[in-house]
């Protein structure tokens, strides 16, 4: 189970402490791409991802995706036997991700003296709700609360609905993102000090910088950005359009030449010597124009036939697909973007790729989420522990 040597982070240790999503997704991450990733779980309160979700015999399927490229071990931090265990581990890794909150690991003698202490070079990424300090430190954190307070669903849902929060975990997955892009940030601030440091990541942040210049326009214009549902206040026609057969298609034309390009095509040229229509925003104040003309012209035609026109005359639409249209799109299958992993406890499962393609140095899933615990003695081996410190170390309760 180890890393092709062609992968780029092949030589990279580190330690996923956290648990659910934003923690674990930026350590596989850099599973995917060569790093070689512990796993560490409480003994008796595994990541709680494990449990999220749609399960088959009993086993997750979302930890399957969350905890692929990890080999995992149990331990308790709170034992003096895991602390020191830990300590061990923190003076061979390079990456320790956690987010307990703000002063657990110190409550443990964890901190950041202690592991910096046993290696100079760690870098910790400490991923939390609101951040390390602050009036909202301690307060519990998920990601529905940064989706919340960020703004962003405040500007979703139409108009005269409520705030309307994303189904899945946006907040959770764009900190992810950004968590791994931190890491490697402070790695190669590292190749040119030597040390490493801490990365404070709060859910908070990265999906507020998502959301553009909200706070610009407000600081400049005192620009309150509305809930608008699928229009844009900077172009028009731009949404989703029912079609003959029933399925609906997304339609953008956030450049000026696709906009004209859409109304030759619907057989509305004479709207492109509107004066209104030479801007984007100016459209978006004549959606209800636009959106009549394309929309009618769309629910005359089944969708095959709607994006073969579409893309005939080099206008943007997508169809609105749902996880069935996914898993058998041809772009999709060409890019390679859903693959087949064998999963021991499972068999054959089918899940998103690697994030990107490298042209030199490709990342590659090398084995799908394993279960609790399955590589705690092989690790601590490696360790250096003998069979009897195991044995100590599961009689303390930190195994």
């Amino acid at each position: 189970m180890t890393a092709p040597t062609t992968a780029p982070l092949t030589g990279l240790r580190v330690l996923d402490l956290a648990t659910l999503f934003a923690g674990p997704m930026a350590a596989t991450l850099l599973g995917d791409f060569g790093a070689e990733v512990v796993k560490i779980e409480h003994p008796s309160k595994p990541d709680p991802s494990r449990g999220h979700g749609p399960s088959k015999d009993g086993v997750g399927l979302w930890w399957k995706m969350l905890g692929r490229n990890k080999r995992t071990m149990t331990l308790d931090l709170s034992k003096p036997g895991g602390r020191a265990t830990l300590l061990r581990l923190a003076a061979t890794t390079d990456v320790i991700i956690e987010n307990f909150r703000p002063g657990t690991l110190e409550k443990w003698d964890l901190g950041w003296p202690e592991l910096s202490a046993v290696n100079p070079r760690l870098v910790l990424a400490r991923v939390t709700g609101f951040g390390q300090f602050g009036p909202y430190a301690h307060r519990p954190g998920f990601g529905t609360l940064a989706e919340a307070m960020s703004g962003f669903a405040a500007i979703t849902g139409e108009p005269d609905s409520p705030p309307t929060l994303p189904p899945f975990g946006l907040a959770d997955s764009i900190a992810g993102l950004t968590t791994a892009y931190a890491v490697m940030t402070a790695l190669a601030a590292r190749e040119r000090t030597g040390e490493g440091q801490v990365v404070d990541m709060a859910l908070i942040e990265p999906i507020l910088a998502a959301l553009g210049p909200q706070p610009l326009w407000y600081d400049q214009l005192g620009h309150v950005q509305p809930r608008t549902g699928n229009r844009s206040p900077n172009n028009a026609p731009r949404g989703v359009y029912r079609t003959a057969d029933g399925t609906w298609v997304a339609v953008s034309t956030s450049a000026q030449s696709v906009a004209e390009r859409v109304m030759h095509l619907v057989g509305r040229p004479e709207l492109i010597d509107e004066p209104w229509f030479a801007s984007g925003a100016d459209r978006a104040r004549h959606a209800d124009v636009l959106d009549e003309a394309v929309g009618g012209w769309i629910a005359a035609r089944t969708r095959t036939d709607v994006v073969a026109a579409f893309e005939k005359a080099e206008a943007a639409v997508a169809p609105v697909q749902d996880v069935r249209d996914v898993m058998t799109d041809p772009q999709y299958q060409a890019l390679g973007t859903i693959t087949t992993v064998d999963d021991p406890e499972l068999g054959p499962l089918r899940m998103q790729n690697v994030l990107f393609r490298l042209s030199a140095t490709p990342g590659a899933i090398r084995w799908a989420g394993r279960p609790h615990g399955a590589d705690t003695d092989e690790v601590l081996t490696e360790l250096g522990l003998s069979p009897d410190d195991v044995t100590a170390l599961r009689a303390e309760g930190a195994l």
